[in-house]
Parts: structure tokens; sequence; C-alpha cells
């Protein structure tokens, strides 16, 4: 396995990018479970859901599938086994 395209500051920047949303996701999450009916939080909620799919979609395009078991496809060969564990990088 190469790492060196996991030790770029372009990759900590979109995996940074990624974590950000998933973090504000988790908040409303938690917010909106006390409070199920704020509109405005729900469209947030709702806003970062589609945020969340743009970037982890362009993540996985360049460095590869984010989870396994058929939550994330794979290209040929099967390229889950090509990226680092987290204490790899």
């Amino acid at each position: 396995m190469n790492l060196e395209l996991f030790q770029t500051p372009e990759y900590h920047r979109d995996l940074r990018q990624l974590q950000e949303v998933d973090f504000v996701l988790l908040e409303l999450n938690l917010y909106l479970d006390t409070h199920p009916g704020d509109a405005q939080a729900i469209q947030q909620f709702n806003h970062y859901v589609v945020e969340r799919k743009k970037v982890a979609d362009a993540f996985q395009a360049r460095y590869g599938p984010l989870m396994n078991f058929g939550n994330s496809a794979s290209g040929t060969p099967f390229t889950w086994v090509e990226t680092p564990w987290p204490w790899q990088i």
C-alpha cells in the first residue's frame, strides 16, 4: 500500500472537511432528538445530509471507500484493502 497520497496536506484537508460535516450532522441529530418540531434545524440537517453526500463522494473518488460491508462501492480490484487504517495516517 502506498501511503504517500494519505500523507498530503490535501488529504488531511479533505478528511477534515468530511469530519466537520459529520460533526454538524451529529450535533443537529442530537438536538433534533429533543426538539423534533424545529423546522429550521430540520432544514439545516437536510442541507448537511446533501452536503455530506457530495463531500463523501468526492473523498471516496479520490482516496477510496470510507466504510466497508456494502456501505461504499469498490473499484476493481477490491479497493478496501488499498486504503490505510486510521492509525496509519
